[in-house]
């Protein structure tokens, strides 16, 4: 919209006297002074450096215009460059020649302009420009009139042409202005700031023209003091403490509670601690002590937690490594850390890379271990000394050790007793402990006393388990990244989760939706929001979210105890409240910077310019936040390029590494394709090398060797060429607004689906992973499938089937195999088998109901409702019998009834869209007919390729006698859809019995993916007994008929061998018969292809076109 609202500013008469001497002295204008001004302000809030304002000139040059009466007013266009941090001075003299060659060029019309540039036009703002600046620098004169006072009226509404216009006007008190914003995009008191800044911005501005514009003043006292108070977290804690001391202390005060439970285990807190002791007294045998580091690669288990505690109490420092990483990465960590040993299982031997260091076999251990000492060692660690590395991924194709200390580690434990009134009685440790959130589970649980439990292996992704964990355990804190929660939210029964007391999010941005959600189920239940990278000891902010949000993005929240975060512009200086920049985190939880790499240390760690001590540090976090007036922080994203996908912190450039390796690989860029909140994918855009073939399945497999699952991009895409920005930069951007189409990211050879059960499936699995169409042998993971929307999926499909455990996805995760397991129940026949199919449910249009020819099945529609779109609702009619054990219609007049019925459970009333194919065309006409009888309206009969039925009447048809000559009959007219041949011949089936003959055609059926290769008998006969049924039908169409608003659509090209010679006459007839029954002129389409193949790729595209035009014509006339 247009509404505005304004803010008015003052300026001094001493300041207005400093701009214009400054103006004289600078060679330029007041006006030029102010319009930089403004420019540095606009860049300082948006972080740009190329910034476009629009000026209004009287436009007057020549003499003759000055004393017309007219409006001669234009527009001009100041494109103002701030790169390179000029000096005042300096971009004074950028701006006065900007202004000078505008002047000279301001006969030239704005319209003119626009049009020749031709900009991306929207009507949502201006073209070339959206912020205007104004200087009224000539008196205006009063309006006298005799016998009458005149007094200026404001008017009750503002008009916001633009986003901003900054107005300024001499007055006898200095300069006067008014910033006139659209109040859809501003609030006041965002305006009142910006205000604000321009005043203080001006006043540095004068005070010192040779400073670089990044350091003129922007922050007013009072904000930079606001700005130092929310930091001020300083809260004791026992900083002079190991967490040995903190879980000794605990162990101590509750011996005999249970600390760990994994599936039907558990151990006491004593129990823990020596078996632990025990381990620790083992490894200082062997060598460890303060900041060695132990690798630890276990599944989980006890013996995870015993292993972490043993490492720590020996005074080591532990390196988690997930059994589930390639070999090659876990090399690399072992490689990069330097450990001094691994401690394993044996269960891992073949799973392990090569390492010189000593390895352990912890449970091979038990026996010696147990002979080990059983009280606490004495390790000689302080607070000082390493507690745990833990590898993130790293934008140079290698993954980045961070190493925390034991001060960091209590620190960020210590925190949570602040922050969180309730400790945690129970805590469900979902996240791998190999990443970072683990450590506020596993910790925070063990060193206040409560119960620690570990999900078995395969179950920590899936929900159902792990709801039925928390009821049972009677979980009272949960962790878990926003996006597993909003499935574990959906999926869960209520009383499942009402036990829960602290739910935390965290690891990948919160949406408001999954708020409300929340507090929709769970009204007393605090959900919180806490922020933090691994370099800064799991967690930095916290925020408690709101059953009632004001806000459409949940905020990180504020600092926790003894922790600073400055949002910080390129030049680290703070930024004013709603101007986003580079979140920075200092305070106790910083890790000592990066393993081995002095060189990023250096880059990411740095001094603390708000600090007195001269060892204080800044974490450069390279995300983009911006503070709210209230304190909170909002986070807005990535500057680098890093993401967060599903928890997983990922460095883009660390997978192009990886692809970079790939020897047919010329050129790659890998970018997120996001199609909501909680759906983000990896997709590989891959440039080959001339005259390289990429095959997507070698490069998987290569990829697999050095990159985790969650690394893999689901969706190669290959291009000629990557886009380019201006600076031969790629074009993230450009790439990001790429279709990435299904049919283009496979060489894999299509295959769609063959039954009602198939296709339903295949309708999940689209709506789901947001990619269409999925044919039958697509890997759910390789189309961007992940742990989360797997379960989605299961429960989904659980939903019209008895549920199926996650794992059988994992074991068969195609279309195809999961339907054969789905089969092996019978319970759901009769679901499958109604006669309504719902090719394509979703739409906000008028649903079109289409009946198939005489075979009775509906997939051939397939392809043409996926062309009809996604606002299109599709449902086709099969046929009633095809399943094998029904028993087929033997007249039109009852298909047509039933059909009715079953379309009425979708749309109960008129107008409807009815349509068919061949011998459906009958049954869909008797259903116009039998619907208006009714009263109900039809706005659309769609004939598709069929005659009417009065001369399809008098058309005798072939009745075979012997089973075998049936079979044939159906094999030729399937190989016409085909396109490739049965192999199913009189000559061939002569020789066999009844049964081998059905075997036979059942097998080439299969070998051409007409049916599942799982397939009983059944539907091989009920699809010739269709066929055989509907062949034998004769149909005379009522006498005293409905006419009906009817579209033909005839093929282009006739079948060989398929015409009577009545039937080539009636071809030259235009309507062929159907003008008898039309209530208006038929609307003829001619569609490329013939019988069959109109209703195929590429000819199905034109059909779709032609039927969506006449449904929305006839929609529209009714």
């Amino acid at each position: 919209s247009y509404q505005g609202a304004t803010q008015e500013i003052q300026l001094t008469a001493e300041l207005t006297q400093q701009l214009k001497k400054l103006s004289q002295q600078t060679g330029t204008t007041l006006f030029m002074t102010l319009l930089s001004a403004f420019a540095v302000l606009l860049s300082r809030y948006s972080g740009m450096n190329d910034i476009v304002i629009g000026s209004p000139i009287a436009n007057r040059t020549q003499s003759q215009t000055e004393s017309l009466i007219g409006f001669f007013v234009n527009t001009l266009v100041f494109r103002i460059d701030l790169e390179g941090d000029p000096n005042v001075t300096a971009l004074l003299k950028r701006v006065r020649r900007v202004a000078l060659d505008a002047y000279a060029n301001q006969d030239i019309p704005f319209e003119q302009l626009v049009e020749e540039l031709q900009p991306v036009r929207s009507f949502s703002h201006s073209p070339l420009f959206q912020v205007m600046f104004v200087l009224q620098n000539v008196p205006t004169g009063s309006l006298e009139l005799v016998g009458l006072s005149l007094t200026p009226l404001e008017p009750e509404s503002v008009v916001a042409q633009f986003d901003l216009t900054l107005s300024m006007e001499e007055t006898d008190q200095g300069l006067d202005g008014t910033l006139e914003y659209s109040t859809d995009l501003f609030g006041a008191a965002t305006m009142e700031r910006l205000m604000g800044h321009f005043k203080t911005l001006l006043t540095g501005l004068v005070a010192n023209p040779q400073q670089p514009i990044h350091e003129l003043p922007l922050l007013t006292e009072a904000e930079q003091q606001q700005l130092l108070a929310w930091n001020d977290t300083a809260t004791d804690y026992p900083h002079d403490k190991t967490l040995v001391d903190l879980f000794e202390d605990q162990v101590e005060k509750t011996p005999e509670a249970i600390a760990v439970v994994f599936e039907d285990q558990q151990l006491t807190y004593r129990a823990l601690n020596t078996k632990a002791n025990q381990l620790a007294h083992y490894l200082q045998n062997m060598g460890v002590k303060p900041d060695i580091l132990v690798g630890i690669c276990v599944e989980r288990s006890l013996e995870m937690v015993i292993g972490l505690f043993g490492i720590l109490k020996a005074g080591g420092a532990y390196l988690p490594l997930d059994p589930a990483y390639p070999a090659a990465r876990l090399a690399f960590m072992l490689e990069d850390a330097g450990v001094g040993m691994l401690l394993t299982q044996s269960s891992l031997i073949d799973s392990l890379p090569e390492t010189t260091a000593p390895v352990i076999f912890q449970d091979d251990k038990t026996e010696v271990l147990s002979q080990h000492r059983s009280e606490n060692p004495l390790s000689g660690v302080g607070p000082e000394h390493l507690a745990y590395v833990i590898y993130t991924s790293g934008s140079t194709g290698k993954s980045k050790g961070v190493p925390i200390t034991h001060q960091n580690l209590v620190h960020s434990t210590s925190a949570r007793f602040c922050y969180y009134s309730e400790q945690p009685k129970c805590f469900l440790l979902l996240s791998s402990f190999a990443f970072d959130s683990s450590v506020a589970g596993i910790f925070w649980t063990l060193v206040t006393g409560g119960n620690l439990v570990l999900p078995a292996q395969n179950a920590h992704q899936d929900t159902l388990q792990l709801a039925q964990l928390i009821k049972q355990h009677q979980v009272s804190h949960l962790l878990a990244i926003p996006s597993f929660y909003a499935v574990l939210l959906e999926q869960a029964e209520r009383q499942q989760l009402v036990g829960l007391r602290t739910v935390i999010v965290a690891g990948e941005a919160c949406s408001s939706e999954l708020v409300k959600r929340h507090y929709e189920r769970f009204e007393h239940l605090s959900l919180y929001n806490e922020y933090g990278p691994t370099e800064a000891s799991v967690w930095s902010s916290v925020y408690k979210c709101l059953s009632q949000e004001p806000r459409s993005e949940v905020p990180i929240g504020r600092p926790i105890a003894n922790t600073q975060l400055y949002i910080l512009d390129e030049h680290q200086r703070p930024v004013p409240v709603g101007v986003p920049g580079e979140l920075h985190i200092g305070g106790d939880g910083l890790a000592r910077g990066y393993l081995n790499r002095p060189d990023l240390t250096a880059e990411k760690f740095i001094k603390n310019p708000f600090s007195d001590d001269p060892n204080a540090r800044l974490y450069k976090t390279g995300d983009l936040a911006r503070y709210l007036p209230d304190g909170n922080i909002e986070y807005l994203g990535r500057i680098d390029n890093q993401v967060k996908i599903r928890g997983f912190r990922i460095e883009l450039g660390e997978i192009e590494a990886a692809l970079g390796q790939y020897p047919f690989v010329k050129e790659t860029a890998v970018i997120v394709h996001e199609d909501s909140q909680t759906d983000k994918r990896l997709v590989a855009y891959l440039v080959p090398h001339q005259g390289q073939v990429i095959e997507n399945a070698e490069l998987r497999g290569f990829l697999t060797e050095r990159l985790p699952d969650y690394m893999i991009p689901p969706v190669f895409v290959t291009q000629e060429a990557l886009p380019l920005t201006p600076n031969g930069k790629i074009d993230r951007q450009a790439l990001s607004l790429l279709s990435v189409d299904r049919l283009k990211l496979s060489e894999d050879t299509f295959v769609a689906p063959r039954d009602a059960l198939e296709l339903q499936l295949a309708q999940i699995w689209e709506e789901i992973l947001n990619v269409r169409p999925i044919g039958l042998r697509d890997n759910f993971f390789d189309l961007g499938g992940h742990s989360l929307l797997a379960v989605r999926l299961m429960v989904t499909v659980g939903r019209f089937k008895n549920n199926l455990p996650l794992a059988a996805l994992f074991q068969g995760p195609t279309i195809e195999q999961l339907a054969a397991l789905l089969r092996q129940d019978e319970e759901t026949d009769a679901l499958l088998w109604s006669p309504l199919v719902a090719l394509q449910p979703n739409g906000s249009k008028p649903p079109f109901f289409c009946v198939p020819g005489e075979g009775g099945n509906v997939i051939y529609f397939y392809e043409l409702a996926r062309s009809l779109g996604q606002d299109q609702p599709f449902y086709g009619l099969q046929a009633v019998g095809l399943d094998g054990q029904s028993k087929p219609y033997t007249s039109i007049e009852e298909m047509a009834a039933r059909y009715i019925q079953e379309i009425q459970t979708v749309q109960p009333e008129g107008p409807y869209l009815l349509g068919g194919h061949s011998f459906g065309n009958q049954v869909a006409f008797e259903m116009s007919q039998q619907l208006q009888q009714q009263g109900h309206e039809v706005a659309l009969l769609a004939i598709i390729d069929t005659f009417a039925p009065h001369i399809l009447s008098d058309q005798p048809g072939m009745i075979w006698e012997e089973e075998a000559q049936w079979i044939v009959d159906v094999a030729e007219t399937i190989e016409h859809w085909l396109g490739q041949p049965l192999e199913v011949s009189s000559e061939v089936l002569q020789p066999l019995d009844a049964d081998e003959q059905w075997n036979y055609f059942r097998e080439r059926l299969v070998m051409a993916n007409v049916f599942p290769p799982d397939v009983d008998m059944e539907p091989i006969r009920g699809l010739v007994g269709i066929f055989k049924a509907n062949r034998q039908i004769r149909y005379t169409p009522p006498q005293d008929f409905f006419p009906t608003r009817i579209a033909l659509f005839r093929a282009s090209e006739a079948m060989e061998g398929s015409e009577e010679e009545a039937l080539s006459e009636m071809r030259q007839e235009p309507t062929w018969g159907w003008s008898l029954f039309a209530a208006e002129p038929v609307i003829i389409n001619v569609v490329p292809g013939d019988h069959i193949t109109m209703l195929n790729p590429p000819h199905v595209q034109v059909l779709a076109e032609q039927l969506k035009v006449c449904f929305e014509q006839a929609v529209t006339n009714d």
